[in-house]
């Protein structure tokens, strides 16, 4: 943002670590992708279309999705995208236990996403009356396991030819 004028459209992958309790949805390691997009009147109603289009292409057609509002740094409102849990078909529960991706909650959040704040723009030299924008993040083995069914984020980092080979 300091290096071009708006409009942007931008896309960053890269691998994240953190400081996050292991278990089957979550890891200290990660790889994410972040995405930004600045323009003139860039409003809440093109981020949720936005965030919808890809559950949509990413899971299927009719994926129930959910908007929540949620705390971001840097984006104002904050919003987490939850999609119904593919590994327990929104039930609460798996294999007659509490489905341990979705801790029986029936959803999994995929994504965490907002508007830009204007303190952003700021910082940046844009005009917070000129310009508005919306901001994600999404993990890409949380995405994964809900598109192949995949029960166990953990699985990633094995390095287990068996579970590897299903991605050929």
């Amino acid at each position: 943002m300091e290096e071009r004028k708006p409009p942007l459209r931008l896309v960053f992958p890269g691998r994240v670590y953190r400081a996050e309790a292991v278990d089957a949805s979550h890891m200290d390691q990660f790889h994410q992708i972040d995405g930004l997009f600045v323009a003139k009147n860039v409003s809440m109603a093109d981020l949720k279309a936005t965030l919808n289009t890809f559950a949509r292409a990413i899971y299927r057609r009719d994926v129930p999705t959910r908007i929540i509002p949620i705390y971001f740094p840097f984006v104002e409102p904050g919003v987490q995208m939850d999609v119904q849990c593919a590994t327990c078909a929104g039930s609460g529960r798996f294999e007659d236990k509490r489905c341990p991706v979705c801790k029986g909650t029936k959803w999994v959040e995929v994504l965490g996403a907002g508007m830009v704040h204007p303190n952003v723009f700021k910082a940046v030299g844009y005009s917070s009356e000129d310009v508005t924008g919306f901001a994600f993040g999404m993990g890409l083995e949380r995405i994964t396991m809900g598109r192949h069914g995949i029960h166990e984020i953990r699985e990633f980092l094995q390095n287990d030819l068996r579970f590897l080979e299903q991605f050929r």
